[in-house]
């Protein structure tokens, strides 16, 4: 076994975000100790925070941090109290400069159902007994989010208009990560599009279909965005791997998180063409519950070890954590966003210490 060094920049962010990242870290250090590598943390300010010090939600000095870094770890930013910020300012724009500025143009988030919390999805039990376990491959960088944006007067009423743009090359990268992912699991692919309407849809689905020649041992499939929409919650079971645009993306991964019981126990990792990722929760600050140690960690834990087997290659170690989420599961540990009764409640300290206990080395 190769023992390896890892800088990882850490972004604690608002709200309940610097509660969950902490949890995540001890099991970086619990993985160090097990496995024999060195973590070091770099702390890099950003969302509300950065704006209350800084002015900015993301500094140039934080973002260097963080494309210097081996990977990014992040939190959760944002919340109430930066509302009313003007929008080049709010937190969700530091976010977006992040992912540009390191050039992590696929976010790949997993709809997964973990077999203890069957009970928690809202959909049918039949339905769920056929399985939930697909990824959703966003293109993260381009599209109407990045597109221009504008507001003027025209003929006396404010007109807006936001700018939807794809390229093939940009279609392409993200098309191959489709590809490739789905080459790593069953070898099925759906393309999600909405060519009926949109040019840029069209020349999507053009480019997924000439890809397609390239890998001829995965399976690809076309399918339009509302019928994808209604097909997560009626037969979830018949998906593998969805690669989609930005804001199908977007909708369609909040979607599928649902279905799984809660949001507070599904990773995400975005990736470009480094090994440089930016791997975080898919749940919000909740800034309600911040500093009442109510908060579920198992998202961000589970986001770190999808950092040890995407961005560092370390299966076994990633592997280990995922083990241990499972034991917890099986005793019957719940934070109150899982909670049924039976199980026994616990807070987001306690989650994470359970789960240290038992992640063991095999």
């Amino acid at each position: 076994m190769i023992l390896m060094q890892k800088n990882i920049a850490v972004i604690r962010g608002d709200g309940i975000g610097p509660e969950i990242v902490e949890q995540a870290l001890l099991a970086f250090d619990k993985i160090g100790e097990l496995y024999g590598h060195t973590f070091t943390y770099t702390d890099v300010d950003m969302g509300g925070i950065a704006i209350d010090k800084w002015g900015d939600p993301l500094p140039t000095d934080m973002l260097e941090k963080c494309v210097n870094a081996d990977s990014v770890l992040l939190g959760a930013v944002g919340g109430p109290k930066w509302n009313d910020v003007p929008g080049d300012k709010r937190p969700e724009k530091g976010l977006l400069r992040l992912r540009a500025g390191m050039g992590v143009y696929s976010n790949n988030r997993p709809a997964k159902i973990w077999p203890q919390l069957a009970d928690a999805s809202p959909l049918k039990a039949s339905i769920v007994a056929k399985g939930i376990d697909f990824i959703i491959v966003r293109e993260l960088i381009g599209g109407i989010y990045f597109g221009s944006h504008t507001t003027e007067e025209v003929n006396g009423e404010k007109n807006a208009v936001d700018v939807l743009q794809y390229s093939e090359s940009e279609i392409e990268r993200i098309g191959r990560i489709g590809f490739e992912t789905a080459r790593k699991r069953s070898g099925k692919l759906c393309s999600v599009e909405k060519s009926n309407v949109l040019d840029s849809s069209r020349l999507w689905k053009a480019v997924m279909h000439r890809l397609s020649a390239e890998y001829p041992d995965v399976e690809l499939s076309d399918m339009l965005v509302d019928n994808c929409a209604m097909q997560i919650v009626k037969d979830p079971s018949q998906f593998d791997v969805v690669v989609t645009e930005n804001m199908f993306g977007d909708i369609l991964s909040d979607e599928a998180s649902m279905i799984t019981g809660s949001i507070g126990m599904i990773p995400s990792s975005s990736l470009g063409a480094s090994s440089n990722g930016l791997y975080e929760p898919i749940h919000g600050s909740a800034p309600d519950i911040a500093g009442m140690d109510m908060a579920n960690p198992i998202g961000t834990i589970l986001s770190a070890a999808m950092m040890l087997r995407f961005s560092f290659d370390m299966p076994a170690e990633a592997d280990c954590i995922e083990r241990a989420v499972s034991a917890v599961l099986d005793a019957g540990y719940r934070t109150a966003d899982i909670y049924s009764d039976g199980c026994k409640k616990i807070g987001c300290a306690e989650m994470g210490q359970r789960i240290l206990e038992n992640m063991r080395k095999e």
